[in-house]
């Protein structure tokens, strides 16, 4: 399955990339979905080229049934982003890898931060893909929604805190 979002916050790239590694911004959006924030660390300078590691606990609650008869009551989600070096104009790009614990998932996104203005247009793709035989496609289209309704959460939510911190 495909995942595709776009959207634009009035704040800099700068500002933006900063609330993306910020540990209480995390921890926020963790807690908003029911989850928790177990760990998260970044490698580098954010100045510059940069990765970060984020583990969390979600509630499968909102899962189809189909999905949560293979993963259960929650699951442990390990996110994995590589940012590039600002560009010239300040735009940035993360790649971004998500495994799931005990999950036949994986996703892989692409999320650019484009300098617009004094703006910033968060652009999301990817794909969501499962390796069960036969049933993959049903288990990664059942995924695909809560998937992209996470990944979004981030942008949506950078905006609120962005104008409360």
């Amino acid at each position: 399955m495909a995942l595709s979002a776009s959207t634009t916050l009035p704040h800099s790239v700068e500002s933006v990339t900063a609330v993306f590694v910020n540990e209480d911004f995390l921890r926020h959006t963790s807690e908003l979905v029911g989850g928790t924030l177990e760990s998260f660390t970044v490698d580098g300078d954010t100045a510059g080229a940069f990765n970060t590691t984020t583990v969390r606990t979600i509630p499968t609650s909102r899962m189809p049934e189909l999905a949560r008869k293979f993963v259960g009551e929650s699951l442990k989600v390990t996110q994995l982003e590589n940012w590039s070096a600002p560009a010239a104009d300040g735009s940035r790009q993360s790649t971004i890898s998500l495994k799931v614990a005990g999950a036949p998932l994986d996703v892989n996104a692409v999320q650019r931060l484009v300098a617009d203005g004094g703006s910033t247009r968060i652009e999301l793709e990817g794909t969501v893909t499962s390796s069960v035989p036969l049933l993959g496609g049903k288990i990664a289209d059942a995924a695909e929604p809560m998937v992209g309704k996470a990944l979004n959460i981030q942008s949506t939510q950078a905006q609120a805190w962005l104008e409360s911190h």
